[in-house]
């Protein structure tokens, strides 16, 4: 038996769904130790939640994971729970959300479509997966429950995967797309440490950023202490990824970015 699901979704906590997921866990597996990861996916940020997971998991306890951002529920896209090459259960839509996290963690070692109603509510709604399909099969699964006995097996060849940008890693010049954004304005790049040596980019470092028709000039840090306030910095984020910052402000929100937007980081700079 698993000790432990963590959960995270797109549902916010204003509305009741996480909490009707809860108890729908709860009463299948009381015993089950529930941890939410986050329910603040922005709504249909497939690739946000993804990345989240994939950041995360390997400081969870390993379990059912269960995670459930799904703007495709009750259409063709399949339910889905799968085993990593750790041994950990990942439950939610087929959808590339669960991917990035498995194959850090192992790979997929199997995989199988949620068909069995066995182990679904007695009534599934067409637009609330995560209570009466997913919720149901994770508890199941932290009970003990064979994967096999969910459902059909699916050649993980066949299960769906996101396109994720990569950068461009020039001697002048490195093209990067924005990834994500936390609270605080800090904007997460599709870049990492390897990048950064790769580029010659060290502490200290100054190169400019053009974003869109504008050019700011930032230098590289380890962390934020480096810098003045105001001062704009790139820097090796918690999770070894490279990422913008403004010392004391919002970098997305002066900058006015979003997802999905191209940066280009030019070297050289005096």
């Amino acid at each position: 038996m698993a000790r432990f699901i963590t959960f995270l979704t797109d549902f916010g906590l204003q509305d009741d769904f996480v909490g009707t997921c809860h108890g729908v866990m709860k009463r299948i597996a009381p015993e089950v130790e529930i941890i939410d990861i986050t329910h603040g996916i922005a709504p249909q940020g497939v690739l946000q939640g993804a990345l989240t997971l994939a950041n995360t998991l390997p400081f969870m306890p390993e379990g059912v994971h269960l995670a459930v951002v799904d703007p495709g529920v009750g259409g063709s896209r399949r339910a889905l729970a799968l085993r990593d090459g750790s041994g950990r259960i990942h439950v939610g839509p087929d959808n590339g959300l669960l991917i990035l996290a498995a194959e850090k963690l192992g790979g997929i070692a199997e995989a199988h479509e949620l068909g069995n109603p066995e182990y679904a509510l007695d009534s599934v709604s067409r637009t609330f997966h995560g209570r009466d399909l997913f919720s149901p099969a994770a508890a199941h699964l932290a009970l003990g429950v064979p994967l096999a006995e969910l459902g059909p097996p699916i050649d993980p060849d066949a299960l769906a995967r996101l396109d994720i940008p990569q950068p461009e890693i020039g001697t002048s010049r490195i093209h990067c797309t924005v990834l994500s954004i936390d609270r605080f304005g800090n904007v997460g790049l599709n870049l990492d440490r390897t990048h950064f040596d790769a580029a010659g980019i060290v502490p200290g470092t100054r190169v400019e950023l053009q974003i869109g028709h504008e050019r700011y000039y930032a230098v590289a840090a380890r962390t934020f202490a480096d810098a003045r306030p105001g001062d704009i910095i790139l820097y090796e984020d918690a999770y070894r990824n490279i990422s913008i910052a403004i010392n004391g402000g919002n970098a997305a929100a002066m900058f006015g970015i979003k997802e999905g937007r191209d940066i280009r980081i030019r070297l050289g700079t005096s």
